[in-house]
């Protein structure tokens, strides 16, 4: 209002209370997206969570406005406080599109990975992880058939799931993921849950998990070609005792290679010293929006993003597939990971 000379009184009280309505018009939607699937109720939550992320890219425009203004009145010289905000607003504005696009547009992240030990069948095959889908009312069914497809295009000999599938919010759990349920893979698919889907009761979620052909890793150990899979819900490891605990529990065999999936890479010292060869992770979506990777950066201890070793260890954290609030993407990329063991 300063940059752009509003001086109306009835004009700023307008102004505050739309932009202070809009402001928390994704906690309003929220409470009628977790009763309620349908169009209109779809479209309300969209359209603030949305609103949201072009707000915080408009708050830094004009921060960074009254930066550069008050830069130019220490070392004296001029600029035009209009041009300069809507130069600001407009780059604000861009850079909110180019993340809704860019949020939409997956993709495959490859990564070869050599694991100790490693069974001389899995040589040579193909993992994919995907997780963070958040499934709800922002995407749901499309957005599946388009992973789905993607999936099934890398012709992978095993799929795993990496939790957050559902975003948490109302909808029709079996249409939404019916599209993962057209997956093959020869040695299976797999699923473990994330944060969203414990939100609440996760059993809301799981037999329809099931039914689209997947098994649920539930803090429990298998063997699938001579190769060890664990999996951990997102509840029982986030406590690092408790999760020290469950894989004390299983008894690795240090000399049999262990991939763990576990949704959060919190506490990846803990796998390490149990004897994991690879942790597959997500949870973080590398802070999703301009700046925030900073600090999943320092949350997550350097762990948030990318192919990381910790002694014995192998961890990949991936910044997953869908959004969660916004759905949009600025600085850091939606992700598919196919995974060569070498």
């Amino acid at each position: 209002m300063r940059f752009f000379g509003v001086t109306d009184p009835g004009t700023i009280w307008a102004l505050r209370i739309t932009v202070g309505i809009l402001s928390i018009s994704l906690v309003l939607t929220s409470l009628l997206a977790f009763r309620y699937f349908n169009l209109a109720v779809g479209f309300l939550y969209t359209a603030s969570a949305g609103w949201l992320g072009i707000l915080y890219l408009l708050i830094l425009a004009s921060a960074l406005a009254w930066i550069i203004y008050g830069l130019a009145i220490v070392f004296h010289f001029s600029i035009d406080r209009r041009i300069l905000i809507e130069v600001l607003l407009g780059i604000a504005l861009l850079t909110s599109l180019y993340g809704f696009i860019n949020a939409a547009t997956i993709r495959t992240t490859r990564i070869p990975v050599q694991i100790h030990d490693l069974p001389g069948q899995w040589k040579g095959k193909i993992a994919v992880w995907v997780s963070d889908l958040h499934l709800g009312q922002v995407r749901n069914y499309g957005f599946a058939q388009k992973i789905a497809g993607m999936i099934q295009n890398l012709k992978p000999d095993i799929v795993f799931v990496g939790g957050d599938l559902y975003d948490g919010v109302a909808l029709d759990r079996d249409k939404a993921i019916e599209p993962l349920s057209r997956i093959s893979a020869p040695y299976g698919k797999y699923f473990i849950t994330g944060n969203h889907e414990q939100f609440r009761d996760q059993a809301e979620y799981l037999p329809a998990v099931r039914r689209a052909g997947f098994r649920v890793l539930n803090n429990e150990m298998i063997e699938v070609e001579g190769l060890h899979i664990i999996g951990v819900g997102y509840r029982e490891s986030r406590g690092e005792d408790r999760f020290r605990a469950i894989l004390k529990d299983m008894k690795l065999d240090r000399r049999k290679p262990a991939i763990l999936l576990k949704h959060a890479p919190f506490h990846v010292n803990v796998a390490e010293e149990e004897g994991v060869a690879f942790q597959i992770s997500g949870h973080t979506h590398q802070g999703q929006v301009f700046l925030f990777r900073h600090l999943t950066a320092r949350v997550y201890q350097g762990y948030d993003y990318g192919l990381k070793k910790l002694g014995g260890l192998l961890i990949y954290t991936s910044s997953g597939a869908g959004t969660w609030g916004p759905p949009m993407r600025v600085d850091t990329i939606p992700e598919l990971v196919l995974i060569k063991f070498d």
